[in-house]
């Protein structure tokens, strides 16, 4: 069994030589991690399905050549356990999903497959290789029961969801505390060694995100066409944030476990401040003024499916506890976002660009960033 400490003991570079198994490493959030910890240099084994979209983040950034890249889908147990066993990681992070609202309602089966029993596959994955001790299984703040009144949901609020993917989520959430609780119960950890947690974040932005049905996305795809961009509910409001801020978070709460701190085995809100908490059509008015070229958009008539007004989450405990802070807000959010499609329309080393942005974050955060250089 791996035990406590070791490349933890580094405190200029904790995650040196760690064993990371990382589920949905081709997604944007998931592509983003690999490289942050390619960069920190971690062994990294990531397991997904091929990217959703012919341009993706893990191509434009060439994440594939930093990790051991394999191709699995988390519903098929059988692939997943010899991926895992082999491979014996020591921290799991698991962010495979079928993350879009809208496609939940085309096929709910297949969100809930993937969404509830692949979570439930991995965990089981966990119970049976001797090696992990931390898992940080990622949800979404669209867990919580949603009221839409305008108090940021806290971690002890009610799970919930109205729609196939937001309650495949709070799904999510109930069998990972029923994991923990049945086999890795927190009061035992110095006998099984294995802390898990939950990580719910709120809407990401960065650079390299195609994601169907985004709005980001969609507005960059819709500028770049020189074309007026349809934006559905413009008066929603939603807690928008970089991609970096909640990684830092799960990369925070994960070191945490693996220095077997009890308190951490649990659910963390990785949010925005208050002020960051944006309309959709401020989200829209800021891109296309950054974007220029005479961008705009305009207000989709047309009824869609069920989303929610207003969400936002309160964060306290992730500031107070792993001492989390985000350190971009909204705007400057948005203008690394430009800057990053910009540089890949200049046909740029994406992953150089990509490492630069990552480094000029931790610069940020305080720490000794090393320099982009991973070729």
């Amino acid at each position: 069994m791996a035990q406590w400490g070791g490349a933890m003991e580094d405190v200029v570079n904790p995650w040196r030589g760690r064993r990371v198994f990382l589920t949905g490493h081709t997604g944007f959030k998931g592509g983003w991690l690999s490289l942050w910890l390619a960069s920190m240099e971690a062994r990294i084994r990531g397991f997904a399905l091929d990217p959703l979209t012919e341009n993706n983040f893990f191509t434009a950034a060439s994440v594939a050549g930093l990790v051991e890249d394999i191709r699995g889908d988390v519903r098929n147990y059988a692939d997943l356990e010899a991926a895992i066993t082999e491979f014996a990681p020591e921290v799991v992070f698991h962010l495979a999903a079928q993350p879009l609202v809208r496609r939940s309602y085309v096929d709910p089966l297949g969100t809930y497959a993937t969404n509830v029993m692949g979570t439930a596959h991995v965990l089981e994955c966990i119970r049976k290789t001797p090696s992990v001790l931390a898992a940080v299984v990622v949800t979404t703040d669209k867990c919580y029961q949603n009221r839409n009144w305008v108090w940021p949901y806290r971690e002890s609020d009610p799970l919930g969801g109205f729609d196939p993917y937001a309650s495949s989520k709070a799904c999510a959430e109930i069998l990972t505390a029923a994991f923990r609780d049945s086999f890795f119960p927190v009061s035992r950890l110095q006998q099984h060694h294995v802390a898990v947690a939950t990580a719910r974040a709120g809407n990401v932005i960065g650079g390299g995100d195609w994601s169907q049905d985004r709005l980001v996305p969609d507005l960059i795809q819709g500028f770049r066409a020189r074309r007026p961009v349809l934006i559905r509910n413009p008066d929603s409001i939603r807690p928008w944030q970089h991609v970096l801020e909640p990684l830092h978070g799960y990369l925070l709460l994960a070191e945490q476990l693996l220095a077997g701190r009890e308190q951490f085995a649990c659910a963390f809100n990785f949010g925005p401040g208050e002020d960051d908490a944006w309309r959709v059509r401020q989200i829209a008015n800021k891109l296309a003024s950054l974007w220029g070229d005479q961008a705009t958009w305009t207000n989709d008539s047309v009824a869609g499916v069920h989303e929610d007004h207003c969400l936002r989450l309160d964060s306290s405990k992730a500031r107070s506890e792993l001492h989390w802070q985000p350190k971009l807000d909204v705007e400057t959010a948005l203008e690394w976002t430009v800057a990053w499609f910009k540089a890949w329309l200049k046909g740029s080393d994406m992953r150089q660009e990509s490492l630069m942005q990552i480094s000029a974050y931790r610069a940020l955060l305080g720490e000794a960033a090393p320099a982009a250089s991973l070729r």
